[in-house]
């Protein structure tokens, strides 16, 4: 996942929108591959998590990102988890994002968003 964390400040760091296209090109591809990983290792199982039908090591490292992932998309209007390329994976997400066990955990879109203006965009 730090790939993910890597790509995540390419494109906060872009100088201009070509760049930032470009980054969000290289984490929609990480996603791709993430989603056809998520499709072999559901298919042992009922398919809600990686691991099967609850939250796992791997849901919970990805999930760590969910939060970011739409602070990013309204900072910069790019589409990271994208049902046209992603299905699976952003099915998952909505799932893991409203299972009790993390739903009052993941930070609220608008309070990272506030954090990035102050933290993040010096």
């Amino acid at each position: 996942m730090t790939s993910v964390k890597l790509i995540g400040v390419e494109i906060r760091k872009a100088k201009g929108e070509e760049e930032r296209l470009e980054a969000v090109d290289k984490l929609v591809a990480m996603l791709v591959l993430l989603e056809k990983y998520f499709i072999n290792c559901s298919s042992e199982g009922n398919g809600n998590f990686f691991g099967g039908d609850s939250i796992g090591y791997v849901d919970i490292a990805l999930g760590c990102f969910l939060g970011w992932f739409k602070a990013r998309e309204k900072m910069f209007d790019v589409k990271v988890l994208d049902i046209a390329k992603t299905p699976r994976l952003v099915e998952w997400a909505e799932r893991f994002c409203s299972d009790d066990a993390v739903k009052d955990v993941i930070p609220e879109t608008e309070k990272l968003l506030e954090f990035a203006k102050v933290n993040l965009m010096k």
